[in-house]
């Protein structure tokens, strides 16, 4: 399996999305409403792709995702 070498944009980016993807897994477990995902989390995570030059660019992102955390749960192709 090859080893993505992700500079720290891109790591954080990555990073951004996995505390992302936690956070809205979490919201859907808590029973009594629908799921509340808070706007800092996402507001995270956008940035995070912004800075990496990724916005807009979502194949490449997961593309990275994928080859950095295989066991993530992304929707390559």
């Amino acid at each position: 399996m090859p080893t993505a070498v992700l500079t720290d944009r891109e790591r954080t980016a990555v990073q951004a999305y996995l505390r992302l993807l936690h956070t809205v897994r979490a919201a859907f477990d808590v029973e009594g409403g629908p799921p509340l995902v808070p706007p800092t989390v996402l507001a995270e995570a956008e940035q995070a792709l912004d800075r990496a030059g990724l916005t807009g660019n979502e194949e490449e992102f997961f593309r990275l995702l994928e080859n950095w955390c295989p066991t993530a749960d992304s929707p390559g192709p």
